[in-house]
């Protein structure tokens, strides 16, 4: 990977492999001390982002991590530091999968307030005029269909290098404008030993649980399971 630059502004820190202007700090800073947005979209899982023109570097999405479940009640964005933070650890991971030919968006920075415990952010590229495969579902479902077997391909290409994206469903798959598929939510991916076959029985598993648990088309699951499995 690339050499990580560090800077700080206020009492945020930043590292990113292209160095950030002190303005671009400010305007960054300034976002992230707003409230934090609700996320709203079909599976839109336990984040939030804020969308934003950044001088210099284009359209950006900033990724709020928020906790999920009862703890949020009390808790909801703090967490407690072991070694990278989350936001650092998703930056690295997104580079990678880039590296390793997976479509995800460009990762531009992370950012956190706090030592020991902590808040964070992510900054990453935004894909333009999308909307998710979940979405794309619920108002063409033969267009989802189809591109079930590009979300195929992506997996085969995690799973060809023992990754395990353990929260790839079809709200975490971006379809652009161009009609290509775009992965994202790398936050607890991690490279395990495993059977290839296990693998992507693994990611069947998740994405189905999610197809049933949200109702979207049945189909989506019968045509992802082709694809990965097919020969």
């Amino acid at each position: 990977m690339a050499e990580i630059h560090y800077s700080s502004f206020d009492t945020v820190r930043f590292g990113s492999c292209q160095p950030l202007e002190q303005m671009q700090l400010q305007d960054l800073v300034g976002l992230f001390d707003r409230s934090t947005p609700a996320a709203g979209s079909v599976l839109g899982g336990r984040t939030s982002v804020v969308r934003y023109q950044l001088d210099s570097v284009g359209p950006v999405v900033i990724k709020y991590y928020r906790r999920g479940g009862i703890i949020s009640r009390f808790n909801e964005k703090t967490y407690l530091r072991f070694g990278k933070t989350r936001g650092q650890r998703e930056y690295e991971m997104m580079a990678h999968v880039r590296r390793i030919g997976v479509r995800a968006p460009r990762p531009v920075a992370f950012a956190h307030r706090g030592f020991l415990f902590y808040h964070c952010w992510l900054v990453t590229g935004e894909v333009e005029q999308h909307r998710t495969l979940a979405e794309l579902s619920l108002a063409d479902p033969q267009q989802a269909l189809r591109l079930t077997a590009a979300v195929a391909a992506e997996i085969n290409r995690l799973v060809d290098h023992h990754l395990h994206h353990v929260d790839l469903h079809p709200g975490n798959v971006l379809v652009d404008r161009r009609q290509q598929v775009i992965l994202i939510d790398f936050d607890k991916t991690r490279r395990i030993r495993s059977d290839p076959a296990a693998l992507r029985h693994r990611y069947l598993q998740r994405w189905r649980r999610a197809v049933a648990k949200h109702r979207l088309p049945a189909e989506l699951s019968q045509a992802l399971e082709a694809a990965l499995f097919k020969g």
